[in-house]
Order: structure tokens, then sequence, then C-alpha cells
């Protein structure tokens, strides 16, 4: 069903590409808008770590998430030695050690997605993925048909995104990075304990189900993202998002591949034995 309706969309933006009026109007909006004259061109090797460090992060915080919502109940507790906002009655609060491990990751990715946040507004890459003219909207328009007919737009992510990239990475770094770090933190047990005021205007249930849905959008968008940058010109995009050059060289793609490895090794490293040691370098962990 899924694969017809699919069919039957891409049908008919081919029909609508066909028509006069839906002609001109690419030809007067064709995906991307004009950025700024003082945007800075390309992308600089800061930039390049952080979407590395980024994409490791989020792996395993979506692996950890999705084990909180299968795991069922926890055998393996970390308590926090000292005192803090985890702490209840004066009595520290424990979680669950997948808990601990996805407030690991979580706090690795916050801290990355600061030095990002300086970064980005210090050097003004902020220009190349924050909407700076309405024509934004036409032009993603004109992106997003282009794609579903599967005629896909002429593009340079060196020197600028196409509209409808542009406002989805706008989402993400504007919109869904920080709701789901406010949904998390007040899903943090220390603090949903201290901040009972909280639970009328903000009840867990509803941060729950923000966080959830929050995390299958980072999936989702991370599908499409790893099969456009793939689909459309592997070798460019990978020596752009991951050797900070634009030529022809292979060193992107080493570098995309080096990553993976980085990724399936500590994948693999996480066994409950490892995590239960780490933990216990930040407070005590404790076995029911």
């Amino acid at each position: 069903m899924v694969a017809v309706l699919a069919v039957v969309v891409v049908l008919v933006a081919q029909w609508l590409r066909g028509q006069a009026d839906v002609q001109q109007f690419i030809l007067d909006f064709p995906g991307q808008s004009e950025l700024p004259a003082d945007t800075p061109a390309g992308i600089p090797v800061w930039l390049a770590w952080q979407h590395g460090l980024n994409a490791f992060f989020l792996l395993f915080i979506i692996r950890s998430g999705l084990q909180l919502r299968t795991g069922g109940r926890p055998s393996t507790f970390w308590k926090r030695n000292n005192t803090g906002l985890i702490r209840t009655k004066g009595e520290p609060v424990r979680v669950g050690i997948t808990v601990w491990l996805h407030v690991a990751f979580d706090t690795l990715w916050i801290v990355n997605g600061l030095t990002y946040f300086v970064l980005l507004f210090a050097t003004g890459q902020w220009m190349r993925v924050v909407p700076t003219s309405w024509d934004i909207v036409p032009n993603a328009v004109s992106a997003g048909l282009q794609y579903v007919s599967l005629d896909w737009p002429v593009e340079n992510g060196w020197v600028n995104y196409n509209a409808l990239q542009l406002l989805s990475y706008f989402v993400v770094i504007f919109v869904a990075a920080p709701l789901a770090i406010v949904t998390g933190i007040r899903l943090m047990p220390g603090f949903a304990a201290r901040f009972r005021s909280l639970d009328k205007a903000f009840p867990l249930s509803a941060a729950r189900t923000l966080h959830f849905w929050l995390m299958l959008f980072f999936i989702a968008f991370i599908a499409v993202h790893v099969f456009l940058v793939l689909a459309t010109g592997a070798q460019r995009n990978l020596n752009h998002m991951y050797a900070a050059r634009d030529d022809g060289s292979w060193l992107g793609v080493i570098l995309f591949a080096a990553s993976l490895v980085v990724m399936a090794a500590t994948w693999f490293a996480l066994h409950p034995v490892v995590v239960k040691k780490l933990a216990s370098l930040t407070g005590t962990v404790i076995s029911r």
C-alpha cells in the first residue's frame, strides 16, 4: 500500500512539473534562497568535527533511549555519591544503569551542542542554516516538488543548502534539539521529584510522550539525511561533511568509514559489565 501511494505521488509530481505554470514557478524559485552577502563559504574544520561527534553521540542516545523503552524493570542501579539536583529528602536518587548511560551521552551531546552554538554565531555560519528571506517558503516548495518528481534540484552544499535542507536543519538545531533537552531534563528522576510544582503545567506524561516523538523525528531525519548524502554525490558530500574540503579526494569517505568503525566498536564495547564499570567512576553501582 505504501509503495503504491509513493508511486502515485511521484507520478502526480511529474505531471505537475509538465505544466507550464509549474515550470515557470520552478524557474522563478529554483529551490534555494540567496544568502546574505557576508555569508562565509565552505565548511570549516570545527564544523566537520562537530558533525562527526554529533552523529556519534546521537547514535548512542537513541540506542539507550530505545533500551529504556523496551528493557523493562532494571536490575542494576546507579546512585550519585555527592549532593546535587538528583536528590530527594536528603537521599540521592538511584536510577537504572541504562538511564545513567542515556544521561551520560546526553551530557556529552549537550556540551558538543553548546560549543557548536557558540562557534555557529561567532563565525557567521548561522546564516547558512537560519532563513533570512521569506522566499525560503516558495523555494522549499519548489525543492520538495523536484525531489518528489525524482528530478532532484541542482545543489552545492559547500556554498548554499537548498531551501528544504536549510529549513530542516533549522528545525533540528533550533527547535527539536532544545525541546529534546528540555523534555529530557523534565524526565530526570531528581528533577521530577524536586519540582513537583511543574506537574500541572508540564506533566511527566506529556514530557515523556513528546520526548519519544522527538526521538522518532531524529531517527527519521537521520535516515533521510544519510540517504540523500549517499544518493546525491556521496564522495563530494562526505568530503564536505567529514574532511571540510571541496575537491575530488577520498579523504571524506575514508574518515566516514573510520567513524563507522569507531561507532561499531563502541556499540559492541558497551557491554553491561563495561557500562557498570564506567558508571562506578561517577557513583555507586547497585545490583538487586
